[in-house]
């Protein structure tokens, strides 16, 4: 599948288009104009019960088009990369922005903002894996989980997928830039019975490189090991505990905390943190930064979709608020400058130096999170609210699986009050990563 992608012929396609769009749009009477241009194709299979379910090739392609007149800003895109649809999109956005109110603040990357070599972060890396070899795979990863534990049942399948593109960004300020990009993974998801117990679960491995993705045995085995861990839960009783929230979970807490310093929730005055720079958010031995040139890591990009360079920068130093998270636009609304990061923060990882068993040895008792159900987090007031399954823990040990519980507590309180140890098992399967996090208290409620 994925010689079938031509990364470079792909390049050179798309910068053409949006050259030429770029060149049209001052034809047109455009002040200025933006083009986003993306290509990529896709294996994705999956296998149930030993035998192939699904198997599906995808070919993508978009352009996006942006426009800018008199101080006001229209958009339009398309999936036809055909000249007549090319020309339709691009009278579209022009339309658009003359109907559209001026927006002083939508500007474009200046020539000395935007970054001016794209340097090569080993993003792109090819899988020589044809559909049946990726159905072997999705066999064998659930063959692993079904044989791991007799009460290990039935299966909603072992997949595998693989996927490389790249993206085109260009300017009428000069920008024109392009990343390759490749994503692989395979997972398993299984179902165990006990009893009247039955219970769903799954593992899953992702990486831009082939050669680190975990064995078809790892994944299945910790399918099953996590779906049977959750067998015969129970209620837990309601009381202020310490709460262990694991990587996949730790890693949501990390994503609204980012939420809350980013330019939107600023400019819009819906965020508990506004007015804080410079005042403490964390607890004094927390500092956060985020990397994003770091070689092959998912979150890694040279530049953010403004066209600016990235650059390592911390956010929080020594638990104190040193920065937010700003595009040109949030940047401009609030008066301030851009921090690089239209699009979002990369490669901002939160990792402490405890093992995991030591924090849960540290609760005595109490909770630990494992996944979380709901949207309970209000970002203007900082309340935390959410549905959670998990374990309850007895004498410094992971005593039983519990269900049907909520956890509640206020995200300012949690992060810069509660926070009392992080774990160096942090989960880099995602650019916002952390290892767990125990906080000393939160309100657990169960049902």
């Amino acid at each position: 599948m994925s010689a079938k992608f031509n990364s470079q012929q792909e390049k050179n396609r798309l910068e053409e288009l949006t050259t030429r769009i770029l060149e049209q749009s001052k034809h047109v009477g455009a002040d200025a104009c933006e083009v986003a241009a993306s290509a990529s194709v896709g294996l994705d299979v999956q296998a149930r019960l030993g035998q192939p379910e699904k198997l599906e090739m995808t070919r993508d392609q978009s352009l996006s088009i942006t426009v800018f007149l008199g101080g006001s800003r229209g958009s339009a895109s398309t999936t036809d990369l055909s000249d007549d649809a090319l020309q339709s999109t691009l009278g579209a956005a022009l339309a658009i922005a003359k109907v559209t109110a001026p927006d002083p603040a939508a500007v474009l990357g200046s020539r000395d903002q935007i970054i001016q070599s794209v340097p090569n972060l080993e993003l792109d890396h090819q899988w020589d894996i044809d559909a049946k070899k990726a159905l072997e795979l999705a066999v064998e990863v659930e063959y692993f989980g079904r044989q791991a534990d007799s009460r290990i049942t039935n299966s909603e399948g072992g997949s595998v997928s693989s996927t490389r593109g790249i993206s085109v960004h260009g300017t009428t300020e000069g920008l024109l830039v392009s990343q390759p990009t490749s994503i692989h993974g395979m997972s398993c998801v299984l179902l165990a019975e006990d009893g009247d117990s039955r219970e769903r679960s799954y593992a899953y491995t992702q990486s831009r490189r082939p050669d680190q993705l975990w064995s078809p045995e790892v994944v299945g085995r910790q399918a099953a090991e996590k779906t049977v861990a959750r067998l015969n839960p129970r209620k837990c009783m309601t009381a202020e505990v310490p709460v262990l929230f694991i990587p996949e979970t730790a890693s949501g807490l990390l994503s609204s905390f980012v939420s809350a310093i980013s330019g939107g929730s600023l400019y819009r005055k819906s965020s508990y943190l506004l007015d804080r720079l410079g005042t403490d958010v964390f607890p004094s031995w927390v500092s956060l930064s985020e990397n994003p040139m770091i070689p092959g890591a998912m979150g890694s990009s040279a530049y953010d979709s403004d066209g600016l360079p990235t650059r390592e920068q911390a956010f929080v130093t020594d638990g104190v608020l040193s920065n937010y998270v700003l595009s040109l636009y949030s940047a401009n609304r609030l008066g301030l400058q851009s921090t690089h990061n239209a699009g979002g923060v990369r490669n901002l990882w939160f990792k402490g130096d405890k093992e995991f068993d030591t924090l849960v040895s540290e609760m005595g008792q109490g909770l630990v999170v494992t996944e979380l159900m709901g949207q309970g987090v209000n970002l203007v007031n900082g309340d935390y609210s959410r549905g959670a399954s998990g374990f309850w823990v007895e004498n410094g040990e992971i005593a039983y699986p519990v269900h049907e519980v909520t956890v509640a507590s206020n995200l300012d309180r949690m992060l810069q009050h509660d926070l009392v140890g992080a774990g160096s098992d942090i989960d880099l399967r995602r650019s916002i990563a952390a290892g767990s996090m125990l906080f000393e208290k939160m309100m657990v409620a169960g049902s």
